[in-house]
């Protein structure tokens, strides 16, 4: 049995680059950039009326003039037009090029306009007022956004600002969730006394989706021969399995074995943690399983324990990390200060259930308690995981831990 660390780095040590590949801008989002993206021009490209209003030399206005005559009107989207007399005025709308040889703009609020004549009501203004000067957001050749940042809203609009219509992205690993057991049947059915409904395997699902990685679902009976015969196709056809259950001491846990037959090395199983210990981890490293895979790559394997609490706590703490390590993202380690204190016995990492709530602009974490890591249930009621160091008993109210967000 190994430290959550020790596990944590085995796991980081075996990521892999999936490639990259590109897609429309559009459908970018979530995913993970890999080129870095520059300013094509200025921003703004054009000195940019920012208020509805009239455009003044600003001259013509402290040498005491107040009334203007209106000689045209720019319009956003419209050529740039030029001012001939500085003693005139132009209308000029909102996102509009400034006008030539005008150096202010006055809102409406601040004039009135009367047979074609602007009657500014304010005595005071400064020149260059409401205008968004050319190149003051950004340079043309500035970077804008780095490789490796995580695709969101404000992202899609930048790469539509500079025409990048295709985006090159990380390209996501290929990715089967397998459950086991035979007292799990499917959602649709009405379980007998003994069974129950599969749900480990859509959580996963759902997990996955958080990171836009598509995946694919499998279910396998406790029967070794089968066992062994769909998953050495599964290790040739994917990128990841992700396994719930038949991986602890149980008679009919037999995936150990079956992933040793089939040369899949364990780097680790049972990591000193609760909930979540039964934990298998390992790599193919038989050249046949190698060589049918793109660039030789290995397929990693996450044999998670079958309670729901366990499988989705080690999804979190380790399969998320060695994505955002595979696809090259960096992710800040978030810290909560624990609302009470708690008290836990035995020397092992434990990943508490917690509520999450902000005091004083603090996050502070309130433990859920519930009746183990098959109380599904319980995780309704919660926010996160709060990792809660080994080789400690009690932890004091106010103390500050790692937490591990899924809301």
């Amino acid at each position: 049995m190994i430290s959550v660390a020790a596990a944590l780095q085995a796991v980081l040590n075996t990521t892999q680059e999936f490639g990259v590949e590109q897609i429309p801008f559009l459908k970018s989002g979530g995913r993970v950039l890999k080129e870095a993206i520059y300013a094509d021009r200025d921003f703004p490209p054009f000195h940019r009326v920012s208020m509805d209003g009239i455009s003044i030399d600003y001259t013509a206005f402290k040498k005491g003039q107040r009334s203007f005559r209106i000689a045209g009107t720019q319009a956003a989207g419209s050529a740039r037009l030029v001012l001939q007399d500085p003693k005139n005025c132009l209308e000029v709308m909102t996102g509009s090029v400034l006008p030539d040889n005008t150096n202010t703009v006055i809102r409406y609020e601040d004039i009135t306009i009367k047979n074609g004549i602007a009657i500014v009501h304010v005595d005071s203004l400064q020149k260059g007022q409401n205008i968004h000067e050319k190149g003051k957001d950004r340079k043309v050749g500035d970077l804008l956004i780095a490789k490796n940042t995580k695709i969101a809203a404000a992202e899609i609009g930048v790469l539509a600002t500079v025409g990048k219509s295709f985006v090159n992205v990380a390209k996501q690993p290929k990715i089967m969730i397998v459950s086991t057991g035979d007292e799990l049947v499917d959602v649709g059915k009405i379980p007998q006394e003994h069974q129950i409904r599969r749900s480990n395997v859509f959580t996963l699902v759902s997990l996955l989706e958080k990171l836009n990685i598509a995946s694919e679902t499998a279910h396998l009976t406790d029967d070794k021969p089968i066992l062994k015969s769909k998953i050495k196709i599964y290790l040739q056809e994917y990128d990841v399995l992700l396994f719930s259950g038949a991986v602890s001491k149980g008679k009919f846990d037999f995936l150990p074995e079956v992933f040793d037959e089939l040369g899949v090395e364990k780097l680790f199983h049972k990591v000193a943690q609760r909930p979540g210990k039964p934990f298998w981890f390992g790599s193919t490293k038989n050249r046949d399983l190698v060589a049918k895979q793109p660039n030789n790559k290995c397929t990693i394997v996450f044999g998670f324990p079958g309670n729901p609490i366990s499988t989705f706590v080690n999804c979190l703490a380790y399969f998320y990390p060695w994505y955002y390590n595979s696809v090259g993202m960096k992710v800040e380690q978030e810290t909560a200060i624990l609302s009470s204190a708690i008290s836990f016995k035995p020397d092992l990492t434990y990943f508490l259930q917690v509520k999450l709530s902000t005091r004083f602009g603090h996050l502070v974490a309130t433990p859920v308690l519930g009746n183990g890591s098959g109380d599904l249930a319980s995780m309704i009621h919660a926010d996160a995981f709060i990792q809660l160091p080994q080789g400690q008993t009690e932890f004091e109210e106010g103390a500050v831990f790692p937490v591990i967000r899924y809301r």
